[in-house]
């Protein structure tokens, strides 16, 4: 089985700074790619951006030039640096990542339970 888990969430005013991590961990063969999702009050789940294994990146519209995701291979672990945060940012946040595993053909999705952001003065 593989789990992801998130942590470096909280409350931060606007204009202000997070950096949320997720480490990966189970029977994992390879990772293809890992990123995050958010999700807003009453609203649905939205990309906010990924990486492959190659290293390229994209990013919802919402928040290019203000987050940037980085991964660390080697330890199966993303990291989402948020800065210039905005109200509209508040969400919890989910990681994602697109793997093989040991023994198991295909690929297969896996998600984290989620980290809540919340953005306010």
């Amino acid at each position: 089985q593989v789990q992801l888990v998130e942590s470096g969430g909280g409350l931060v005013q606007p204009g202000g700074s997070l950096r949320l991590s997720c480490v990966a961990s189970g029977s994992i063969f390879s990772i293809n790619t890992m990123g995050w999702h958010r999700e807003a009050p009453g609203k649905e789940r939205e990309l906010v951006g990924r990486i492959i294994s190659g290293g390229y990146t994209n990013y919802a519209d919402s928040v290019k030039g203000r987050f940037t995701i980085s991964r660390d291979n080697a330890k199966n672990t993303v990291h989402l640096q948020m800065n210039s945060l905005k109200p509209e940012d508040t969400a919890v946040y989910y990681c994602h990542a697109n793997l093989k595993q040991y023994y198991i053909s295909g690929d297969r999705d896996y998600w984290g339970k989620g980290t809540l952001v919340t953005v306010s003065s």
